[in-house]
């Protein structure tokens, strides 16, 4: 198959899938005319890059599932690892998004919303700003 069908059957731009080929996470044949020759082989890993990348790995943690995914030796430890390496960042991220959402929370609280110039918001962006526990600490 072609790269247009690959794309197709994969679920993949054809822009990505000629980047996984010059990163070398696809290798597919060529023919006498220069055109790529995607096998079965080649649509696997294309579908499995694309579920990849669809749960968060990045292009370095499919390179090492990949070679894991090849390797009929392979150990599930390894890929379990990885996998709760993943969980982790994921985690450490919802954490950083809950810690922002609570600032920008308080910070649309205080700020009254209506005609007046004050704004705690544009204060806070600019530095400009005292904690509520600054302004409480203040004889």
């Amino acid at each position: 198959m072609n790269i247009g069908q690959a794309s197709e059957r994969s679920g993949l731009p054809v822009k990505t899938i000629r980047y996984y080929e010059e990163i070398g996470l696809v290798r597919p044949a060529r023919s006498e005319n220069g055109y790529r020759e995607f096998l079965d082989q080649d649509l696997q890993r294309l579908k499995f890059l694309q579920r990849s990348r669809s749960l968060g790995f990045s292009i370095e943690e499919c390179r090492e599932l990949l070679s894991l995914y090849e390797d009929r030796n392979r150990a599930s430890a390894d890929v379990k690892e990885i996998t709760r390496a993943k969980i982790t960042e994921i985690d450490r991220k919802i954490a950083e998004l809950k810690s922002l959402k609570k600032v920008l929370t308080d910070l649309s609280t205080a700020c009254h919303g209506d005609n007046r110039p004050d704004c705690p918001i544009i204060d806070d962006l600019a530095g400009c700003h005292e904690t509520r526990e600054q302004s409480k600490a203040k004889p």
